[in-house]
């Protein structure tokens, strides 16, 4: 069986069945078995007094999430989700991809850590397989646990390269939350959730589309400048802008540093920072350890992701999923009054809310919460950016169908209906 066919299986022990009144179509699933280990209340109480406040969740009743299966989630009581939003854009082939977790499996019985102090197999095999997805002279890796790890380090690359301090950044950055402005500033973080359809578009902040030759001309700044350009490959990596496997490669630009995290390990913890040799050798200058990065484990699940993308065929269907995706939503912009943009590359694509094409104001977050908790309602998972978070940010792992965005399209269709029955009976 192929992990195309996999897709299509019902998780073992589980019947597919329709829900009754549901709209348009939303199922579930009858398992065996218990769901959690707490009651849904405890777990609520828990959450109250022994997890930090700052660790949010989504919706006004919390989804308390039991099992996943590739682009599906299932819930406590058995009710499954077409996740549009993939862990934030980080479960790349699949939730529990059976390629991934098989590989998973197999290590997890032979070695799981060591450090780099000492030498294993995984480690050397994946920054082979991993730097030769690399233009040059991109060929040497840093593996880290996170892309905010990741960051920090080509920022600290940058600064032991140029013995330069300053930075500049992109407003609404989803790794960065400080920006140094001056012509003093060497480094150029481009939060690369950005990516062209002869433009680049920045993916936290709504998917916002920038002018055509843009990363060309700002390279081009830093660099006369004496200065390095540091690209966020974090969530456009991986083939999931479709026509590239990288996204700074639909610009025509080759970065001095790469950050990669989220998709890179399907939802394992891992990241990786990739660079020159020179670059890499002024880090070596000076001591900089990382405990757990490049462990055994995470390296064999990086390793089964790359095979898994290419296996299944991945960037292709985001390409073309994506596409198709793109010309179904822009019909409900045409239909629409408060749909005020359609926009994307890929598998990366934006649904800005407004009050109306004329004016553009952002959809009161009120207003765009109740379409949200609709479309959760009726199975479907969607995520939330922009300035004012006023844009649906859709995102799913790569492994979704057409089938699958006719469901979302109808669902995502029938809660704007909702949205404007409710406005027209105020």
């Amino acid at each position: 069986m192929t992990s195309r066919e996999w897709h299509a299986k019902a998780p073992e022990g589980q019947q597919h069945t329709r829900r009754g009144g549901a709209e348009p179509g939303r199922r579930r699933w009858r398992r065996g078995g218990s769901a959690a280990s707490y009651p849904y209340e405890r777990m609520q109480k828990i959450r109250e007094q022994n997890i930090a406040p700052s660790l949010r969740t989504y919706y006004k009743k919390p989804l308390l999430l039991h099992q996943g299966h590739m682009q599906w989630l299932f819930d406590h009581e058995g009710q499954r989700y077409l996740d549009l939003f993939a862990g934030i854009v980080t479960v790349s082939v699949g939730h529990c991809h059976p390629k991934v977790t098989m590989a998973t499996q197999k290590q997890l019985a032979r070695l799981w850590h060591t450090t780099n102090i000492y030498m294993y197999p995984a480690i050397h095999e994946y920054a082979e397989k991993l730097t030769s997805l690399f233009p040059d002279p991109l060929k040497v890796v840093y593996l880290t646990n996170s892309g905010s790890e990741a960051n920090d380090l080509a920022m600290f690359m940058a600064r032991l390269h140029t013995r330069n301090f300053d930075i500049i950044s992109l407003r609404q950055c989803y790794q960065m939350f400080f920006v140094v402005h001056g012509e003093a500033a060497i480094v150029e973080i481009l939060q690369c959730k950005l990516f062209e359809n002869a433009a680049a578009l920045k993916g936290v902040n709504g998917a916002v589309q920038y002018p055509r030759n843009f990363l060309k001309e700002a390279y081009q700044l830093i660099r006369e400048k004496g200065g390095l350009c540091i690209s966020d490959e974090v969530q456009t990596g991986f083939g999931r802008t479709g026509s590239h496997f990288w996204g700074f490669q639909t610009h025509g630009v080759v970065p001095d540093i790469v950050t990669l995290a989220k998709g890179i390990g399907n939802g394992f913890p891992m990241a990786a920072v990739v660079t020159t040799k020179e670059i890499a050798s002024s880090l070596a200058q000076n001591l900089h350890f990382n405990t757990f990065g490049g462990n055994p484990l995470a390296c064999v699940v990086g390793a089964a992701v790359l095979d898994a993308i290419e296996e299944d065929g991945l960037q292709k269907n985001s390409e073309d999923v994506g596409t198709y995706m793109l010309l179904e939503l822009a019909k409900l912009r045409d239909k629409f009054e408060i749909v005020g943009d359609v926009r994307g590359k890929g598998l990366m694509i934006g649904v800005e809310m407004v009050t109306d094409k004329d004016n553009r104001h952002p959809l009161p977050a009120e207003e765009i919460s109740q379409i949200w908790e609709d479309c959760k309602d009726m199975g479907v998972l969607i995520g939330r950016g922009g300035l004012y978070s006023q844009t649906f940010r859709i995102k799913p792992p790569m492994c979704i169908t057409k089938s699958d965005v006719d469901f979302a399209v109808e669902v995502f269709c029938t809660a704007l209906q909702r949205h404007v029955e409710r406005a027209a009976a105020k």
